[in-house]
């Protein structure tokens, strides 16, 4: 279905246009239950990002990059995955965890400071957030590679924003993804900025997914506002990955509609306008229309689940804050097995610092 559209032509693989119009003909085979589940992830997304950037403002939880405006993007991705299946996340990827499960406690501790939180519970296939921009890239090629040569009947699914796509990271793993046909699925949230840098400005390339010609594979331009096109378009692009027919690069055409971090300010390089404009096509809302059409939204039912996301997101935050912080000792005791003569001294000389501030 997505060799249909041609992102050389610009097209784009739509099944929700702006006005919450279905396309019958694109329309994936969801149950009823499972689209009010994909509602429902969007709906917790967005609390628990609001929370985020709560806390943050209180002190209560360091600088945090937020999601709101891309929950179709990471809901109709994750929902796509398979228990079997591997996810190298970048570091705006909130609703792909809360699909898969990852317990938000443990979110939350990870951009409360606490290396606690990258403890992956061992049933879940992600690998740990990347902060470095691009990074992650090659690495989910190497585990595509692995999955080859091991002959296991997986995708390996790793996301970036559109910034991702300057660097050489990027470049390399598309060339090493294409030479060995690895079953990889990229998918590049073009938020539209890369931090201030608008994507017009990264390339003079007219779409980001048509890069994946020069690689020799696939690439698929999708409306990232539209969860039912996302989940389309990943599960189509994960089957081709498994079935031995290589990889795809799905860029999803999406808006950051917060800053790009709690230390961030986008009315410095953005119009007003334009944001106004954008969250015309939130993408909750848009889902929220089409789910009212088919009976399948109500205002208890959105009561329910708004309930349920607060109720989820507070004990998440309480259980966080329950644990202890991490020690500044850690940062020598758990760098070297042995630790250094020169190390020790700086160890020794700082906690003699924190003895005289009385902490």
């Amino acid at each position: 279905m997505l060799e249909q559209f041609d992102p050389l032509k610009g097209e784009m693989f739509q099944v929700l246009d702006e006005w919450s119009r279905i396309k019958i003909e694109l329309e994936p085979k969801i149950q009823d239950a499972d689209l009010q589940k994909l509602y429902s992830a969007m709906i917790t997304t967005r609390v628990a990002d609001t929370k985020a950037v709560k806390l943050q403002r209180q002190g209560r939880l360091g600088t945090y990059a937020p999601s709101r405006g891309q929950e179709a993007c990471q809901v109709g991705a994750a929902y796509a995955l398979t228990k079997e299946d591997w996810l190298f996340p970048y570091f705006r990827d909130l609703g792909m965890y809360i699909v898969m499960d990852y317990p938000l406690k443990d979110y939350y501790l990870y951009w409360m400071g606490n290396e606690e939180g990258l403890r992956t519970p061992a049933d879940l296939n992600i690998f740990p957030l990347a902060i470095p921009v691009a990074s992650q890239i090659p690495q989910a090629v190497g585990v595509g590679m692995a999955a080859n040569i091991r002959n296991a009947r997986l995708a390996v699914v790793c996301t970036f924003g559109d910034g991702a796509t300057s660097e050489g990271d990027f470049h390399e793993a598309m060339n090493l993804a294409g030479v060995f046909k690895t079953p990889n699925v990229f998918i590049c949230y073009n938020n539209q900025y890369a931090i201030s840098l608008p994507r017009k400005r990264q390339t003079a390339s007219p779409t980001i997914a048509q890069k994946a010609v020069a690689y020799g594979f696939s690439g698929v331009l999708v409306d990232g506002n539209d969860v039912l096109a996302m989940y389309a378009a990943v599960r189509e692009a994960v089957e081709k990955a498994k079935n031995g027919k290589g990889p795809t690069l799905i860029e999803a055409y999406t808006y950051r509609l917060a800053d790009h971090t709690t230390s961030d300010d986008a009315t410095k390089y953005r119009k007003i306008e334009e944001l106004k404009e954008w969250e015309k096509k939130d993408p909750i809302e848009r889902f929220r229309i089409h789910l009212k059409n088919r009976g399948l939204w109500d205002e208890a039912f959105e009561k329910s689940i708004q309930e349920a996301a607060s109720a989820l997101v507070e004990r998440a935050v309480e259980d966080a804050e329950r644990l202890p912080p991490p020690q500044p000792e850690d940062v020598f005791r758990f760098t070297y097995g042995d630790i250094p003569k020169k190390l020790s001294g700086q160890l020794e000389e700082l906690r003699a610092y924190l003895k005289e501030k009385g902490r």
